[in-house]
């Protein structure tokens, strides 16, 4: 499903306005950056994995891989002084050749360095090097584990993940990620197996940290809670499963004005494989650039005019403002 079929999607919410609409109800106009403080860096979109929620489609058919030269680009604009977060992310960043010379760079300018690997990965043995140039670096890694049962995580990521996420998670512990003191930190991702919003986060976490600990001995730093968006692969789900009319509701039903004031492309701009600038991640994912009046391209970033930018919303944008909100750093509001 390309992304002009995901849109045509996307336009129908039943009884719910756009959520543009819901935006200027809440905040009297549209929607606007705060300032630019996180660099999400989308290195491509090959992966190992051909995850069922995969909003990107990434798989290891693919080829889109975030080149040197835009790299380079990226890591000048990380270190604009605005930037205290760079955001890592895919496909697996591994795949991508130039990710340890990426990483080997970015380390030096003191700033919050974060990879979002399926640590799946780790195991094979051209990746397995990543266990120690994480460690070396003082990477952040943050890996998806959706449910902390094997059944669940393996119908979404593919049989045998659970036991490899869970393998490669020792390995880390083993090099002090997760150990209290370490400064190594290991995060997970909760993302629901099916269509309905995540649980409580804390109370996930809890539950998480004692089911890892009980049954595997194994240690992290903290949990977040994203809510599926209804875009790639997991939109395709929902319409395969008769599911979509439903969920888009919940997210509408769900709108939370407090979450809409803390979403995270206030403060993040995302950089696709090619340059591109994005609102975040998802509208990347969608083909929706950010607004035609600031910097297109990390060829020409601009952290002062990004930070003045109208943000580009579309009905997806439900999925974060749903609940307890959602952003790539988990739930965005304590009570709803």
């Amino acid at each position: 499903m390309n992304f002009h079929e995901q849109l045509a999607y996307l336009r129908d919410t039943g009884e719910y306005p756009h959520f543009s609409e819901r935006v200027k109800e809440t905040l009297d106009s549209s929607l606007r950056a705060d300032h630019v403080e996180i660099l999400q860096i989308n290195m491509g979109k090959r992966c190992n994995l051909s995850c069922k929620h995969c909003h990107v489609f990434a798989s290891p058919d693919q080829t889109e891989l975030m080149s040197r030269e835009v790299l380079e680009r990226c890591l000048e604009a990380s270190g604009f002084p605005e930037i205290s977060t760079i955001d890592i992310t895919g496909g697996s960043p591994e795949m991508n050749p130039w990710l340890e010379w990426f990483l080997s760079r970015a380390s030096m300018l003191g700033k919050r360095l974060i990879v979002r690997s399926n640590c799946a990965i780790l195991l094979e043995e051209e990746y397995s090097k990543f266990f120690d140039i994480y460690a070396r670096y003082r990477v952040e890694i943050i890996t998806s584990l959706p449910d902390c049962r094997g059944i669940a995580t393996d119908t979404i990521r593919g049989r045998g993940t659970f036991q490899k996420i869970i393998q490669a998670m020792k390995m880390l512990n083993e090099r002090g990620y997760g150990k209290r003191g370490s400064g190594l930190i290991l995060s997970l991702v909760h993302n629901p197996a099916g269509a309905f919003l995540p649980g409580p986060q804390q109370a996930l976490e809890s539950e998480y940290a004692r089911m890892l600990s009980e049954y595997f001995d194994i240690r992290f730093n903290g949990l977040y809670c994203i809510t599926n968006i209804p875009i790639g692969r997991y939109l395709e789900f929902l319409i395969r499963s008769g599911n979509y009319d439903d969920y888009i509701r919940e997210l509408c039903s769900a709108y939370n004005p407090d979450a809409v004031r803390r979403v995270m492309c206030k403060t993040t701009i995302s950089v696709g494989w090619d340059g591109t600038l994005y609102d975040c991640d998802f509208n990347q994912m969608l083909d929706i650039p950010v607004n035609h009046s600031a910097p297109q391209s990390v060829f020409d970033f601009d952290p002062e005019r990004l930070a003045e930018r109208e943000i580009m919303v579309h009905n997806h944008c439900y999925g974060c403002t749903a609940g307890s909100g959602s952003s790539c750093q988990g739930a965005t509001v304590q009570t709803v």
